[in-house]
């Protein structure tokens, strides 16, 4: 799991984060890829997290789902280097 983190670049102190690096194991990237359609066929208004609605709106399905994979991959290669249980976020 520790080689499926997103490639990093910063520039001007902004840091911007890369695609899902294609070294690691291809059955977890499978993986990822596959929860996130899922999690994006379930999608409604107000029980999905807003980033992932305007991403939807603007990109197609199959882009927002590696993108919300990228993004599910940086969150559990963090949870499992810091020990830590997943905290829901807090819609604001």
């Amino acid at each position: 799991m520790d080689r499926h983190y997103a490639a990093r670049n910063s520039t001007a102190g902004r840091q911007k984060l890369g695609r899902i690096s294609r070294a690691g194991d291809e059955d977890l990237r499978r993986l990822l890829v596959i929860g996130a359609t899922a999690v994006i066929r379930a999608a409604k208004p107000g029980r999905t997290s807003l980033w992932l609605l305007a991403l939807l709106a603007r990109k197609s399905k199959k882009l927002a789902a590696v993108a919300l994979a990228n993004k599910m991959a940086r969150i559990i290669r963090a949870m499992m280097v810091s020990g830590e249980t997943y905290r829901q976020p807090t819609q604001a």
